[in-house]
């Protein structure tokens, strides 16, 4: 189970681990972010996973297409 630093907000904190997880090429580059995957995986609500996911993409990591999911951006 992930362990949060309680000083921070959780939707940063998994935004962290999707950023090093692109770095990382674990999330390949047009491979899904699966946002139920994320929920189960950290405990969270939807809510929570869903301003992770805005975080980057508002920071052009991910694209999103309404109806398919959320994307790793093409670098």
């Amino acid at each position: 189970m992930f362990e949060f630093d309680p000083t921070r907000p959780k939707w940063q904190q998994i935004a962290e681990v999707i950023r090093q997880r692109i770095a990382s090429g674990e999330y390949p580059v047009r491979g899904l972010i699966s946002e139920v995957k994320l929920e189960q995986e950290f405990g969270v609500s939807r809510v929570t996973v869903r301003k992770a996911t805005a975080a980057l993409r508002a920071e052009g990591l991910i694209v999103t297409t309404p109806g398919m999911g959320s994307f790793v951006a093409e670098r």
